[in-house]
């Protein structure tokens, strides 16, 4: 008697704990239905990523500290995800990259110092910084630049750098440029 009670309450403490679970997600995935595919897929790779997370804690193969900051980032990059989202109303997002401070070796050879960082601001022609979120403890967003963005950018600092350098400037802004009419010989 007592063993058959006791199976039936682990039975419906499991059906309950699958139940929640269900409704957990099928909440999440309602929220994200306000974006389009791409913000979508993204907030379910977040999910996915923390998941593995979350798996990986539950076999002990990392620490608590581990888990903690990389639960933190995967918060971090998903309330970024859904800032952009909802601000540029528009269904894409740049390569996200959340770092702590003690991490920004990471991304740079030669940190910035976080403390001088403005929002849009573009460090080392490679990231452009979108803010800090606070998720447990600062972590410091970045969008990586595109390849176009990059060379744009890199065009426009040799421009820069041969214009102050004395050169003189090949098309100033609001010069009309002339050029010859192409003369047209028949055969």
């Amino acid at each position: 008697m007592c063993n058959s009670r006791l199976l039936r309450s682990a039975f419906l403490g499991s059906l309950v704990i699958v139940s929640l679970s269900f409704v957990a997600s099928a909440q999440t995935a309602g929220d994200d239905q306000q974006f389009g595919p791409v913000v979508r897929a993204y907030l379910g790779y977040l999910r996915n990523e923390q998941e593995v997370v979350d798996d990986r804690a539950s076999r002990h193969e990392i620490n608590a500290v581990y888990y903690r900051r990389n639960s933190n980032r995967i918060r971090a990059l998903r309330q970024m995800a859904v800032q952009i989202a909802r601000e540029s109303q528009n269904d894409y997002l740049p390569e996200l990259e959340a770092v702590a401070v003690d991490e920004l070796r990471v991304l740079f050879e030669r940190p910035p110092r976080f403390q001088t960082l403005r929002v849009g601001e573009v460090v080392q022609t490679r990231f452009r910084y979108l803010g800090i979120v606070r998720s447990g403890e600062p972590f410091y967003v970045f969008a990586r630049l595109d390849p176009y963005e990059q060379s744009e950018l890199m065009e426009k600092i040799s421009n820069n750098a041969t214009n102050a350098a004395g050169s003189p400037v090949s098309s100033p802004v609001g010069a009309k440029v002339m050029t010859r009419a192409r003369r047209v010989s028949t055969p």
